[in-house]
């Protein structure tokens, strides 16, 4: 079957206008994807005592330390290990988080013993 137009229509600028609305507004309906910001930290930790250093590496991953706040992107140890292996470096962790959630009091004691 072949499909015949009047030498009239331009079908480079039919084919052209087509992918323009489509690359317009298929990305603008597009779905945004369900994560965190994108420079949110993974990792973040309260220390007792202001770290000594900057960067600190623990846990296999880089930590950026000011003061007594320290944060880093995702590991791959569970957070109680990543705590603890902070814990070697800066000393008592007063408070740690993984994606958000709080290590419960039993585990953060853990972490510091």
């Amino acid at each position: 079957m072949t499909l015949s137009l009047p030498r009239s229509v331009n079908l480079g600028a039919i084919v052209g206008a087509v992918a323009w609305t489509t690359a317009s507004f298929g990305v603008a309906l597009a779905p945004a994807p369900a994560t965190a910001a994108p420079n949110a930290p993974f990792y973040t930790a309260e220390l007792a005592q202001p770290a000594k250093d900057r960067l600190i590496v623990a846990g296999g991953v880089a930590w950026q330390c000011n003061g007594t706040t320290c944060v880093a992107e995702k590991g791959t140890s569970r957070p109680m290990r990543m705590c603890r292996e902070l814990q070697r470096d800066v000393g008592e962790i007063a408070g740690f988080t993984a994606k958000g959630e709080a290590l419960a009091e039993d585990k953060l004691a853990k972490c510091n013993g």
